[in-house]
């Protein structure tokens, strides 16, 4: 019994440990070395939030630059992020992917399948990723150019200067933020 209540009272410390001081912890790194002091960093439009620049949005318009797929409900649903869990032999898995070549072929006619990005025809491991890679914004510089009736060398430009480095020069790869981006589409429109 002796032992019983000791592990108890052990048991207690522990989760007061982790639910409390070790949250805590995590709070004032964020605060402190955190980007926006730890806050979700939203974006705005004349006054109105228009997202998250963590979380992406499905753009399916050709005047926007697009993002990757998302499995999360509906689309980008944050409440239920999640990838699909099928491997890359699920048959059902393999004809959705084609059916997104198919389609991205459709609005990109001036590629072939081989130069269709992978990142732009399967979802993030969290159906929640804002960010494509520099190369996938690049592929889409043509389309999004023919329909706001821009030249190419305009949108590119402004795709060179949305390519984020990596953290200190040395964490990830470079990315784009699309909702960013398109964000500076508009813009430059009016």
């Amino acid at each position: 019994m002796k032992n019983l209540i000791k592990s108890f009272r052990l048991t207690l410390v522990f989760c007061a440990f982790f639910a409390i001081c070790y949250v805590l912890v995590l709070w004032i790194f964020a605060q402190v070395a955190g980007p926006n002091a730890g806050d979700a960093e939203v974006l705005t439009v004349d006054g109105k939030v228009v997202g998250s620049t963590h979380i992406g949005q499905q753009f399916t318009q050709d005047i926007y630059f697009w993002g990757r797929p998302s499995y999360a409900g509906d689309g980008y649903d944050a409440t239920r992020s999640a990838g699909s869990n099928k491997g890359p032999t699920n048959e059902a898995y393999l004809k959705e992917v084609e059916a997104r070549i198919d389609s991205f072929l459709i609005h990109h006619p001036y590629l072939n399948r081989a130069e269709v990005p992978a990142e732009m025809v399967t979802a993030s491991g969290s159906g929640l990723d804002p960010d494509i890679t520099p190369a996938s914004a690049y592929v889409q510089v043509k389309r999004v150019a023919q329909a706001r009736h821009l030249s190419e060398e305009t949108v590119k430009a402004l795709v060179d200067q949305a390519v984020e480095a990596p953290l200190l020069g040395l964490f990830g790869p470079k990315k784009v933020n699309v909702l960013k981006l398109n964000i500076v589409l508009d813009k430059s429109a009016k």
